[in-house]
């Protein structure tokens, strides 16, 4: 039997008599005799990592609540001092005397339309980017349009049922629970939505992600654009993909840019093309190639990491166009990097550059925050400034003059923040805008905010939306 390992989190038996001998540390599975993240079985007590003898699977909980304490208890041994600021943070929220579920609008009083995600074991990294998608208007409009889908299985004949570990792998939807936890956003409830289904089908078909322990918000969102993009590359739900995105009129055939086969809604949305370009610096030869991206990873640019002290001066505040600048300047490959020259039949010292060739409907931008030591990996702090509005990204295009007046520009809809001092600790918020306002993603609280708020926010990720041009406007 093979056992796919689920985590470092441990599932205690409910009846302490079953309780294995000695301590978590010591447990191994029984069946491939592996100690590396030991679980207990609810109903059988047997250890394993994550292959279950009773083929019995908790993924809500149990009649007695005891998946749910295991996990609170578990977020309070690994970050008790975060959890307890949360905790009086959010119990200062519920004495203000104003309701964070009413919103003054125009002098009258009405409720606030934004639903939070339920935290399932240090799954603020899905909440933030969930909640961050769910504000791309295009993208979370396609998903929601979607036909639903109904599962029927002997006595559930007719009814929506939620998958179960005996269902198989076959039943599962990324798509569908995907779909439903986004119709499940901005519909006005008073109570936090839990994504708990979704975060099911993630362990499915995502094993990194197995488990309670903390995760990097940018690697999910990639798996997870990457896994949308294979699911509808096959078809929904007995419809093609390729009409279901036909269908949509705003995503046309020259939005298309095709990232491992065909173009779904994940490229035509997100997709954008650089093209790479190498020089060997011995014989002139150059190369080139073109490289979709869903996203780009730029650095913080080394003078800005250094921490100063309070006795000296403050220094150049870094810039978002600062980060941009150092991805796409000039740079002279070092010694591990040697370019293959075909001319020169050998590897040689050679410089690369970036270009955009062609820029997405929506420019997801990471910030690399965090990054090895000779031990360990660290956070970089450092505060980079970046525009709510009119981002201009025509200086990095490598035909501008082929662009339209506004064709470059971007506006912010949503930031992922890190809070803490390394990856696999501290918690992830995100900031969205809304209809016109602005709100901040914790969990399951949501609370209005303003622009400057979100000005000082220490980003890690960036979702920044094409400015659509002016009717009759024309183009260059």
């Amino acid at each position: 039997m093979e056992c796919p390992h689920l985590g470092s989190s441990v599932c205690i038996a409910p009846d302490s008599a079953k309780f294995p001998q000695g301590s978590p540390s010591s447990w191994c599975c029984s069946v491939c005799r592996s100690n590396k993240s030991p679980w207990v079985c609810l109903t059988c007590s047997s250890v394993h990592c994550g292959s279950y003898r009773c083929d019995d699977f908790v993924v809500n909980d149990t009649k007695l609540g005891l998946v749910q304490k295991v996990r609170e208890h578990l977020q309070n041994l690994e970050n008790s001092a975060f959890t307890s600021d949360r905790h009086r943070k959010r119990k200062l929220l519920e004495n203000s005397s104003l309701n964070s579920k009413l919103l003054k609008v125009n002098g009258s009083t009405t409720a606030l339309c934004a639903t939070g995600l339920r935290n399932l074991g240090n799954t603020c990294f899905m909440n933030a980017i969930l909640q961050s998608l769910s504000n791309i208007q295009q993208f979370c409009c396609y998903f929601k349009e979607l036909p639903a889908v109904e599962l029927r299985n002997g006595k559930t004949a007719g009814r929506r049922t939620y998958h179960t570990r005996s269902q198989g792998d076959n039943n599962v939807s990324l798509v569908e629970e995907f779909r439903k936890t986004l119709c499940a956003l901005w519909q006005g409830s008073q109570t936090a939505f839990s994504p708990e289904s979704l975060f099911y089908v993630v362990w499915k078909i995502m094993p990194n992600f197995r488990g309670y322990q903390q995760q990097d918000a940018h690697e999910f969102m990639r798996y997870l654009l990457d896994h949308l993009h294979l699911e509808l590359q096959g078809g929904f739900n007995g419809v093609s993909r390729s009409v279901i995105l036909q269908e949509n009129s705003n995503l046309s055939a020259s939005n298309k840019c095709c990232i491992n086969g065909a173009s779904t809604v994940v490229t035509a949305i997100f997709g954008g093309i650089l093209q790479n370009e190498v020089n060997c610096l011995i014989c002139g030869t150059e190369s080139r190639k073109f490289d979709p991206f869903l996203d780009l990873s730029l650095d913080i640019p080394s003078q800005f990491r250094n921490k100063r002290t309070k006795n000296q001066e403050s220094g150049p505040m870094c810039t978002l166009r600062d980060c941009l600048r150092s991805f796409t300047d000039l740079e002279e490959l070092d010694e591990t990097e040697l370019y293959m020259c075909h001319k020169c039949k050998k590897k040689q010292k050679s410089t690369k550059k970036f270009w955009i060739q062609k820029l997405p409907k929506v420019l997801c931008l990471h910030l690399k925050r965090f990054h090895w030591t000779a031990y360990l990996r660290n956070k970089v702090d450092t505060y980079v400034e970046f525009p709510l509005r009119g981002l201009d990204m025509k200086c990095y295009l490598l035909e501008p003059e082929n662009s339209g007046p506004e064709s470059c520009l971007y506006d912010l809809v949503a930031v992922v923040v890190h809070h803490g001092s390394g990856v696999g600790s501290g918690h992830y918020t995100a900031y969205a805008a809304h209809e016109g306002r602005w709100f901040h993603f914790n969990d399951s609280t949501v609370t209005l905010t303003d622009e400057e708020t979100v000005g000082k926010a220490k980003a890690y990720i960036l979702f920044y939306v094409e400015r659509q041009a002016k009717p009759g406007a024309e183009k260059l």
